[in-house]
């Protein structure tokens, strides 16, 4: 095979691709779930048959979860008050399940009404009853619930001020926890005397299930002291609306009470199961590179950090790679997450500005070789885009200077989207219906 310029840009676009395909949600939904004697049987758990089961389905991929699950629970089980909650993009209807849009990744109001009716769901649930919980990535964003007096409005400045500081989505869920009266194990409370058993599909590396969509049916290791702190290290703290700040010192003071922990005794009547995960589809991409005659490598399986750094680093690793002479055409992929402290006033993402940071790190420091660098969101959407990310490549630097985009100083304004749709590098895949973090590729086609 020739290893060309569009041959690697094809190839990192279905390398891609094969990670989003591992992550489907209805698939391992359907794996996780099954019927025989009119009971719902749920894998790695013991059998038993509860009166009736509530069905909500919460994040970016709730309706195929959702989907999965309705067709699998026997009818005459189901609650007629299943719902399935989730972005815009990714809604489509379901049959017996109300689907309902909300906000992402800002709340919104059609979030908080979503979110009301979660509640009433779980406060109504009963002993031999089931809440079936089927939770994804986005799910923070799309149930807004706050606590105390808080407006809906003042978390969602709050939010967007995390957002724009660069706080890792630990840090933000962790405040968002200590906002809510749903998140960090607070909805687990409210469903007892019922069980409840939850299906995850991470979208956080390591897997931590208290951040998962903010943990709202497991226990919170966090604290109002910790979402306190957070907010002071990004210079927030006298930012915040005055109901937020007295919400966090009343938590510290022991005036309201904590998230619960795991001594909790209602959590012995729950349980989870995380049913796919970043690692899956890394895993995934790294088996179709090596499929396609590439030698591959794993650049990084939790790739964190202030994305144009990153990209930096990664060509600065790539060039010492190169020093020694190799013929081979190679792949180098990572998952992870990284950040953006926005300091400009122009539109992008996290992927985008990786792509258009990498491009500008390899023309600074001459990487001697034919490559392609595909940074993209298994969601399909990059920060408040239309895109998923971007595929840039050798040629990227000199399209961008011919379109008359001065790359530095875009990268500079946070306006990676602009200057990668000027010169043709935006990754555009619409919504995929999963989220379980981002991807990223580089091929390699060393210069002999």
């Amino acid at each position: 095979m020739t290893f060309n310029l569009t041959n690697l840009r094809k190839d990192a676009s279905d390398i891609f691709q094969s990670g989003i395909l591992a992550a489907d949600p209805y698939q391992a939904v359907k794996q996780e779930l099954s019927a025989q004697d009119a009971k719902l049987i749920i894998q790695h758990q013991a059998s038993k048959e509860w009166q009736k089961i509530h069905l909500i389905a919460v994040g970016k991929a709730a309706c195929s979860m959702a989907k999965a699950a309705q067709e699998i629970i026997p009818p005459q089980l189901l609650s007629s008050h299943s719902l399935a909650i989730t972005n815009t993009e990714n809604a489509f209807s379901i049959e017996n399940t109300t689907v309902l849009s909300a906000g992402h990744p800002l709340p919104d109001q059609r979030g908080l009404t979503a979110a009301n009716q979660v509640y009433k769901i779980a406060q109504q649930a009963k002993e031999n009853e089931l809440v079936l919980i089927l939770l994804s990535g986005g799910g923070s964003a799309l149930l807004p619930y706050p606590a105390g007096n808080i407006s809906l409005e003042e978390k969602i400045t709050i939010t967007d001020l995390l957002l724009s500081s660069g706080a890792t989505i630990n840090e933000l869920n962790c405040v968002r926890k200590h906002l809510s009266r749903l998140k960090g194990g607070q909805l687990a409370k409210l469903t007892a005397p019922a069980e409840l058993h939850t299906l995850i599909l991470s979208d956080v590396l390591g897997d931590d299930l208290s951040t998962i969509a903010s943990g709202p049916t497991v226990p919170d290791p966090s604290s109002f002291s910790d979402a306190k702190t957070i907010l002071e290290k990004y210079s927030l703290w006298e930012k915040a609306a005055s109901s937020i700040k007295q919400h966090l010192e009343d938590g510290i003071k022991l005036i309201t009470e904590e998230t619960p922990k795991k001594n909790a005794a209602f959590f012995r009547q729950t349980s989870y199961r995380l049913i796919s995960s970043n690692i899956i589809s890394l895993n995934a991409i790294t088996s179709h590179a090596k499929n396609l005659d590439y030698t591959t490598e794993v650049y990084s399986t939790a790739l964190t950090g202030e994305a144009k750094i990153v990209a930096e680093d990664w060509v600065l690793f790539i060039k010492q790679k190169l020093s020694q002479p190799t013929s081979a055409p190679l792949a180098f992929v990572a998952g992870g997450e990284t950040t953006v402290t926005i300091q400009g006033s122009g539109l992008g993402g996290r992927n985008q500005e990786m792509a258009l940071a990498f491009a500008i790190a390899a023309e600074k420091h001459h990487l001697n070789a034919e490559w392609v660098f595909l940074s993209g969101g298994t969601d399909g959407r990059d920060g408040p885009t239309d895109a998923a990310g971007g595929i840039v490549d050798t040629q990227t630097f000199s399209r961008l200077l011919a379109a008359g985009i001065e790359p530095e100083t875009y990268l500079a304004n946070n306006n990676s989207y602009y200057a990668l749709k000027e010169s043709q590098d935006l990754l555009v895949t619409g919504a995929t219906g999963t989220n379980v973090a981002d991807l990223q590729i580089l091929l390699i086609q060393p210069n002999l």
